[in-house]
This record gives structure tokens, C-alpha cells and sequence, in this order.
């Protein structure tokens, strides 16, 4: 049920964008009834939505009695967010409009072993390409967003030092990035902008409990309550990769033993394969994560049966710890998203959404629908628009957005 609001503050601004984002087009007599806030609060926050150019009017309704009502939808020309999702191999730029429908995407080169500087550098260069390409003018975006494996420092922007990012350990991210752009800037974890990004682009009610599970680099996952992403105390919560499936299990550089990640994660899979000498040769698997990856699933689902042996050995350990985090968090719906979840992501669905219709506590109460993103790839890089989108439409839902200040740089190189 939404959430009951009495006076015309900040969330209540932020629950009028939401509902019109998920509902709309809606009238003010709708709102009015959906909030719990008086019709003269409405009128006040939807005048100013419009003002701002972020709501637009859009036709009426026809009822039996009475006067028509007017509609109100998202004004999709309000702004522009640029999404960047950085991983080793490829990193990829998205521009969304305000309804978080993309227009604009291109790949680049990841960061690969480079010294963050130099990414930094090439990482400019990329985003005034990208603008270039676009043609759109750089004071019409509300603001970058840079999404990356985890452990992120969000409040400071700080890649806290991931294993596929060894040398990035406290490096200021978005300080280095603002430093060098006109919009405000934010960084987060990839996992948790595919969450907000779902939630956004699919529409999801903010009455739902949504997750998101995301596996590239490696496994993660994300969860919108009312709205909002839940972040816990600094951000990196959900880590569904370390929840441990065996406690005598594979150590884990998180320091944990036998984390989902090492049994399940692209890389894992890719490893179980190379170690067979002539799976790994058939299947050409000498080549870097992500293509061996996708090589052993375009195989699997093609019913090569030393490949599908191997999807299915992840997908079902996956569902040993999806099961765990379902009966934690109680989620409606779950949506799988990433690269890993691309070419063989009708396997996972069919075996995480098989274990909890057997075994979630919750099962008999309500079913937990089980669906694959419509963009997996992409979805991280989506997710940060999506997160540039929350902080500039619903202030509150999301981190500040940051923008540089002189003398910034002096600290950073």
C-alpha cells in the first residue's frame, strides 16, 4: 500500500513523481486518493512538477458524470541521464530521457589493468564522444552516473577495491570524473543500479517489494521497497554472491568460504570448462570471460550437453542462494539481469523460479514471479541513468549528486 503522506514536503514530491512514473497517466483526483495528501497539497506539488517542466498534462478522461479529468504523465523531454557502466572488458554509455526510455547507447573499451587515471582520461574522451554522437547539448543532462563491481564507497564516490579492479582500491571515482564534466556526478554499484533501473524502465508499482538479481563480473543484487533502493549502512547490501552455500566451501577473497560467486559467477563456469581440455578447444574458450562465457552458454542452450551440464550446475547453485534471500527479504518478483544472464538466462529463470515455487518460506502466501530483463546487458548502464533520474526527479530516493569544485583535482592526481 503506498505510503500515507499529510503535508507537501520533499517525499511528498518524491511520491507524486513515483506514482506518475509507475501509474501514469493518472489525474490529480487519482493521486489525491493513492497519497492520503489533500487535494489543494496535490495541486501545489503538480503545479510546481509542471512548472519545472518534469509533468505535463495529456488529454482528459471521459467520465459518465461530471468534469473530465485531466491526466498527467512524466514530460519525457524534462532531462537527459547519461548511465556509464564500467567493467574491465567493455564499458558501455546509455542516455535516457526522463521516462528512462534509452536513446542514445555505445560500447567502449573497459578498464581492463590501466591505472585508474588513465581510465579516468579515456573515460572523458568516450563521454564527449558519446555526447558528440548524440548531438545533445550537455546543459540539458541532469547528471552522470558510473556504476562498478563492488565494494563502493557511494558517500565519497570511492571504488572501495574489487578483485576485477585490483588497482582501484580508495580511488576517488567520481571526484576524478566530476572534475573533468559539466553535470554533477555520482558513483554506485552496478548491482544495485540494475535494481533501480528495472524498477524504473518496467514500471514497477513502488507498492511492490522488487528485486533484481544481477550477475556480470560476478553476482550481486538489489532491492526497491516504497521506491526506494534499500542500501543499508554504507550501501553495499545484497550481496547475494557471498552468501555462503558451504561452509566448507571454496575460500572466497571476501574472506568467506564457499560463496555462490565461486560456484556460480561467469568466471567460475568459464574455469570449470577450461579445465576440460577438449570442451575448452571445441567450444574456443581462449578468450576473455565475458566471449568464453557466452560461448559455453549459446552452446548450452543449443543442447550441447557437456555445456548445459555446466549452466544448469550454476543456475541450480544460484537457486540455493536466491531461496535464502527470498525468504530474508519477501520479495513480489525478482528480475534477472546482467550479461551473465543474456544468451542462457531462460535456464537460470526456469530453475531459480523452480526452487522457489518449492521451497521459498512464503510460497503458499503469494508466488514470487521469476522474469529475465528485457536489456540485460545493458542493464547496469541503464540502472545509472536511472539513479541520475531518481536523485533529480525524487530528490531522496537516491545518492546526492556531486559536482566538483575548484581545487578538487589538487587532491586526486
Amino acid at each position: 500500500m503506498a505510503r500515507r503522506e499529510t503535508s507537501a514536503g520533499p517525499g511528498s514530491r518524491a511520491l507524486i513523481v513515483d506514482l506518475i512514473r509507475s501509474s501514469g497517466p493518472i489525474s490529480r483526483v487519482e493521486l489525491t486518493a493513492a497519497t492520503g495528501l489533500t487535494q489543494p497539497a496535490v495541486s501545489i506539488i503538480v503545479r510546481k512538477l509542471i512548472q519545472d517542466g518534469l509533468v505535463r498534462e495529456t488529454g482528459s478522461t471521459t467520465p459518465t458524470a461530471g468534469k473530465p479529468r485531466t491526466l498527467l504523465t512524466i514530460n519525457a523531454r524534462a532531462v537527459i541521464a547519461i548511465g556509464i557502466q564500467l567493467g574491465v572488458e567493455d564499458s558501455v554509455f546509455v542516455a535516457v530521457d526522463s521516462t528512462g526510455g534509452i536513446f542514445g547507447r555505445q560500447g567502449f573499451a573497459g578498464a581492463g589493468v590501466d591505472a585508474p587515471q588513465v581510465v579516468i582520461d579515456r573515460l572523458v574522451d568516450d563521454y564527449r564522444a558519446f555526447l558528440d554522437g548524440l548531438g545533445a547539448d550537455e546543459s540539458r543532462v541532469a547528471g552522470v552516473a558510473v556504476v562498478a563491481p563492488g565494494p563502493i564507497n557511494v558517500e565519497r564516490g570511492l571504488v572501495v577495491g574489487p578483485p576485477s579492479l585490483r588497482r582501484w582500491v580508495d580511488f576517488p571515482l567520481r571526484d576524478a570524473f566530476a572534475r573533468r564534466v559539466g553535470p554533477p556526478v555520482l558513483v554506485d554499484n552496478d548491482s544495485a543500479a540494475s535494481a533501480v533501473g528495472e524498477f524504473w524502465t518496467r514500471q514497477i508499482s513502488r507498492e511492490s517489494t522488487y528485486a533484481c538479481l544481477y550477475m556480470g563480473g560476478g553476482i550481486g543484487a538489489g532491492l526497491v521497497s516504497s521506491g526506494a533502493l534499500y542500501r543499508g549502512s554504507s550501501s553495499n547490501t545484497t550481496e547475494l554472491g557471498h552468501v555462503s552455500i558451504d561452509l566448507n566451501g571454496r575460500d572466497c577473497f571476501c574472506g568467506n568460504r564457499g560463496c555462490v560467486e565461486r560456484y556460480a559467477a561467469p568466471s567460475a563456469v568459464v574455469a570449470e570448462a577450461r579445465s576440460d581440455a577438449r570442451l575448452a578447444d571445441e567450444l574456443e574458450l581462449d578468450t576473455e570471460v565475458v566471449r568464453a562465457f557466452d560461448a559455453i552458454a549459446r552452446a548450452a542452450v543449443q543442447g550441447h550437453p557437456r555445456a548445459l551440464d555446466l549452466i544448469v550446475a550454476s543456475a541450480r547453485h544460484l537457486a540455493e542462494a536466491t531461496v535464502n534471500f527470498a525468504n530474508i527479504v519477501d520479495p513480489d518478483s525478482i528480475t534477472l539481469a546482467g550479461w551473465g544472464f543474456a544468451i542462457a538466462g531462460s535456464i537460470y529463470a526456469r530453475e531459480i523460479g523452480a526452487v522457489l515455487a518449492e521451497r521459498a518460506f512464503a510460497r503458499r502466501a503469494h508466488g514470487i514471479d521469476v522474469a529475465l530483463s528485457s536489456n540485460p546487458r545493458d542493464s547496469a548502464a541503464v540502472g545509472a541513468a536511472a539513479l541520475i533520474l531518481q536523485s533529480s526527479l525524487t530528490p531522496g530516493h537516491g545518492p546526492a549528486l556531486h559536482e566538483a569544485h575548484a581545487g578538487d583535482g589538487d587532491a586526486i592526481i
